[in-house]
């Protein structure tokens, strides 16, 4: 199911490019036209246009709010997850430009790199389409580490390879075309997070471990998103920008400590003063994580990409925790009292602690040892779990993806049944006092969700292009003259040189500007990189002189290259297109076919307005448990859909 909605995904990426496409042409008609007949006929066409793109975007949050085929198949009584999507990008072949860069620039023969070329699209194609676990997590951070290593070898700052990178908004489905690789390493890390995160969905939350490894997976994602947001500036799309990446980063914290929560609740909560104390500070910590990430979710611009279904989601969580919270303190007052045998002063500090302020200035003690003063304020507290959980119903029913899912439906409505069950218990008909205002929980934890940086994101690789030499001298920045063929002979036993080799190449020192071979054009600071068929751009000095001490009279033929002045670099120039965002992308994309490559096309290359930077950065009792359900259902989605961006206009605010 997950490989089918990824599938449907990239269909509607395609769907919403060539939509876009049409419409950049209607509107360049639009303005080239003075004929009033056409120009009513292109209002209409733009119209039809628009509608279509509302309805693909729809169902692309549809997509979004798909979480149950993420979640784990034997989980019956959780609360769903809510995962990321991956990022889609075009298929893409490196081998006609690489092949030339190779001839051109390190003169050497292109074809013969085939296989490295062949072995490196496909890596790039199985980052597609990675399983959910941790084999797809090492494919994904095993091209993230070659990106580095094909940024030096051939992408250099003085000319333009031709290759155009093509990356799709995970929520929007525009599309951002740039020749800069630095997309490319900004899309692969924002995947590798998303993917923790299908993992975090997919663990059984009915087990320790499984909740473990849901916590871990969370963070890990939190972490990755983190390091995306700052090492990557100025990202040319809003699912990577700054203020969507805090917002995300917010609930993969919020979702790790919903399951540290659960994993305390697994075993069954103890029906003990100070348990129900602890675990009504747990819930409301939950409750406050994930009011700041609809607090974040309401943020413009982010409202206006987030999926509905995500937003309600945060909201009705918000209000089920911080229920849960009361329900747990009420529990605490009513069903214990104040004995001979409690320790009365730890219960007047617990008590004291889980206020910021007391109760109508009650002091903690007299409602202890008061039993109508314990039952009163127990009831305050049911009364706001009840309204808290009744709130989180109402919400839930304004969305239609909620409303299909089973599971949480239940939850909700087992919680809001416990707590007015135990109020209805506790009350009392003749009871005619004013009700009193249960003050709010503060909220702690034991055990707070924290980012965590995953080293998988940096694995050892071995170069593709390791046979072009080692790349602190064989890279992309460096100009060579062409090999030459230099004869070497010996002269009383001596070549007329010096060698030094740390580290490799070897280089030629010390040249004796009237031996034979300075004769024959070697020249000092040449690197030797064959001697005679053996190939030796990796050799230390000691190999090399192996190769040469049998040299007899006749001599041997040696191969060298030059380093040559590079001179001033030149500007780099980056042809960007997002969508319809105006003023701050070329519209070179829409010239584009999907089914051709744009090497041979003839396009205007304009310098892009977004640079991607890197910054510099070092840095025993009965037991209560909580509701279950069966889990079973699919999902809607019901959200006004965010108005596709203008490319006409002029509004320099648009991407962020």
């Amino acid at each position: 199911p997950v490989c089918s909605l990824q599938n449907e995904r990239a269909s509607l990426n395609q769907q919403i490019i060539r939509q876009m496409r049409m419409r950049a042409g209607a509107e360049n008609l639009l303005r080239a036209t003075s004929n009033n007949k056409v120009c009513d006929m292109v209002v209409l066409e733009l119209s039809y246009i628009n509608s279509n793109l509302q309805l693909l975007m729809e169902q692309l949050e549809g997509l979004n709010s798909s979480v149950e085929v993420y979640q784990n198949i034997q989980e019956t009584s959780s609360i769903p997850l809510i995962p990321l999507g991956l990022k889609e990008t075009k298929e893409m072949d490196f081998s006609v430009s690489f092949k030339d860069f190779i001839l051109e620039h390190y003169s050497e023969d292109g074809s013969s790199f085939e296989e490295e070329i062949a072995d490196l699209m496909d890596l790039r194609q199985a980052c597609r389409t990675p399983s959910r676990n941790d084999a797809g997590i090492e494919i994904l951070a095993k091209y993230f580490s070659h990106i580095p290593l094909l940024e030096s070898r051939f992408f250099s700052a003085t000319r333009q390879m031709g290759i155009f990178f093509t990356w799709y908004d995970s929520f929007t489905g525009v599309p951002v075309c740039q020749q800069n690789v630095s997309l490319e390493k900004a899309s692969i890390l924002f995947n590798i997070g998303a993917l923790y995160t299908q993992i975090g969905t997919r663990c059984n939350r009915q087990t320790g471990a499984g909740l473990q490894d849901a916590i871990t997976a969370f963070q890990k994602a939190a972490g990755v998103l983190h390091h995306l947001k700052e090492t990557f500036t100025h990202t040319p799309s809003y699912d990577m920008s700054p203020s969507m990446l805090s917002m995300l980063i917010k609930m993969m914290l919020a979702q790790a400590q919903e399951c540290l929560f659960e994993k305390i609740a697994l075993s069954g909560i103890r029906n003990e003063f100070f348990s129900l104390l602890k675990m009504a500070h747990e819930a409301a910590k939950v409750g406050d994580t994930y009011d700041q990430v609809h607090q974040s979710m309401s943020q413009t611009p982010i409202k206006d990409n987030v999926p509905f279904f995500w937003s309600t989601m945060a909201q009705v969580k918000t209000h089920h925790y911080r229920s849960l919270a009361h329900y747990f303190l009420a529990t605490a007052l009513l069903d214990h009292q104040l004995r001979p045998s409690d320790d009365e002063d730890q219960q007047e500090k617990a008590l004291s602690q889980a206020y910021d302020a007391m109760p109508d200035g009650r002091s903690p003690l007299d409602i202890l040892r008061k039993i109508e003063e314990r039952r009163q304020i127990g009831k305050a507290h049911l009364r706001r779990a009840v309204i808290g959980h009744e709130e989180g119903l109402r919400i839930h029913s304004l969305c239609r993806h909620l409303r299909k899912l089973d599971v949480l439906q239940a939850i909700l409505q087992a919680s809001h049944n416990r707590s007015l069950a135990k109020f209805n218990d506790n009350n009392r008909e003749d009871e005619f006092t004013d009700y009193l205002e249960a003050p709010d929980i503060i909220s702690k934890t034991e055990h707070k969700a924290e980012m965590e940086t995953p080293m998988s994101t940096k694995v050892k690789v071995t170069d593709f292009f390791r046979r072009l030499g080692p790349l602190s001298v064989f890279s992309a920045k460096q100009r060579w003259t062409a090999p030459r063929t230099v004869r070497l002979r010996l002269e009383d036993r001596d070549l007329g040189f010096t060698l030094r080799g740390d580290p490799v190449p070897v280089q030629v020192t010390s040249l004796d500007p009237l031996c034979p071979a300075a004769v024959d054009g070697l020249k000092e600071g040449d690197y030797i990189v064959a001697v005679g068929d053996a190939d030796c751009k990796w050799m230390v000095v000691s190999d090399v002189m192996r190769l040469l001490k049998d040299v007899d009279e006749d001599g041997i033929d040696i191969r060298v290259v030059s380093l040559m002045d590079s001179g001033l670099p030149m500007p780099t120039k980056s042809a960007t297109y997002c969508g319809g965002i105006s003023k701050t992308y070329s519209m070179i994309c829409l010239a584009f076919d999907d089914d051709k490559s744009p090497k041979g096309r003839k396009v205007t290359k304009k310098g892009s307005f977004l640079s991607w930077g890197v910054k510099n950065h070092l840095k025993s009792s009965s037991t209560l448990s909580l509701p279950t359900a069966d889990y079973s259902g699919t999902l809607p989605w019901n959200k006004p859909c965010p108005t596709f961006p203008s490319s006409s206009p002029y509004n320099d605010s648009a991407l962020y």
